[in-house]
């Protein structure tokens, strides 16, 4: 019988750790790649978690894409998710059992482009690809957003993607290769903007009309009726990791430098100019819930925000 090597990485990491009632609780966090995920970070090189749950072992995975994280959750093997709001959303309508437990970040998300003669969406050829993390993901959803206003069609774009994980996207864009765009978000939509003839053709907000959260937590129905005070103590320190990060950038781009292999001058820059504001809120779902539903990326919607998102008021 084959198994996949994302659910394989996973099984390999995960361990048990014992609950406060004696039972067995399975803790493995997924996150992706880039500065959004900063809180996690911290909270993992800090020992947030473990000061708050002495008894319990985590163990961190890092996935390319939601897609992975779908997997890995839906095989048993994953408990705790970080990740885009549509990708969320396309897991629940397709009857995964997990809602968002807290926000974590709002990002500077880009679309850029080496060809200088294309300026906006519709100057994109049928040829031209766009490398991004996965159908389904966020980039994939604002692009959709924006061809569905430019363009008059959400789906323009569907069959011109590549998925890669933001660093194999970053090289195949600075490469000139194999794509001629690609939606990204920090450090690698500064990193692209540094090198000559690159230029961003759209920004998510633009995208989305407005404001919205980047990154959110997911969780298992599982784990939070059975253990609610391990997913609070999670979303606590991971709020104690946003503190920091607000109150000592300086001591947070330390902690980070070595994670992300750059210096820390430049995180610095990243964690106090505004492209990246780290939150619990969480912003934007409603809007997401209507144009998934509406351009056919979703079949169904929640009747109350308290179906998939743990704590709101409705």
């Amino acid at each position: 019988m084959r198994i996949s090597l994302t659910v394989l990485l996973v099984l390999l990491l995960t361990v048990s750790c014992t609950g406060k009632h004696g039972d067995t609780v399975q803790l493995t966090i997924a996150e992706q790649y880039g500065l959004a995920y900063a809180p996690l970070q911290i909270a993992k090189e800090e020992g947030y978690i473990s000061e708050l749950l002495p008894e319990t072992t985590v163990e961190w995975v890092k996935l390319g894409n939601t897609a992975a994280i779908r997997e890995a959750i839906l095989g048993g093997k994953v408990d705790m998710g970080f990740m885009g709001i549509p990708p969320f959303l396309i897991g629940w309508d397709k009857g995964m059992k997990w809602k968002i437990f807290t926000g974590l970040s709002k990002a500077e998300l880009g679309l850029i482009t080496w060809r200088d003669d294309i300026l906006d969406l519709k100057d994109f050829g049928p040829e031209d690809k766009i490398a991004l993390p996965q159908p389904g993901s966020i980039q994939h959803i604002l692009l959709s957003m924006a061809a569905g206003k430019e363009l008059g069609k959400s789906d323009a774009f569907d069959n011109r993607l590549v998925t890669m994980k933001h660093p194999d996207g970053m090289s195949a864009l600075l490469s000139k290769r194999d794509v001629t765009a690609h939606f990204t978000s920090p450090p690698y939509v500064r990193m692209e903007m540094k090198e000559p003839g690159m230029h961003m053709i759209l920004n998510g907000e633009e995208a989305m009309g407005g404001d919205f959260t980047f990154i959110v937590g997911a969780v298992t129905d599982t784990l939070h009726e059975k253990h609610p005070e391990v997913v609070e103590a999670v979303k606590d320190a991971l709020a104690k990791a946003m503190v920091l990060i607000k109150q000592n950038p300086g001591k947070a781009s330390a902690i980070l430098k070595d994670e992300f292999s750059l210096d820390e001058k430049e995180i610095y820059t990243y964690l106090t100019d505004g492209s990246l504001r780290y939150s619990e809120d969480i912003e934007g779902v409603p809007d997401f819930l209507a144009f998934m539903k509406n351009s056919g990326y979703l079949k169904k919607t929640p009747k109350n925000l308290n179906e998939i998102i743990i704590g709101v008021d409705e």
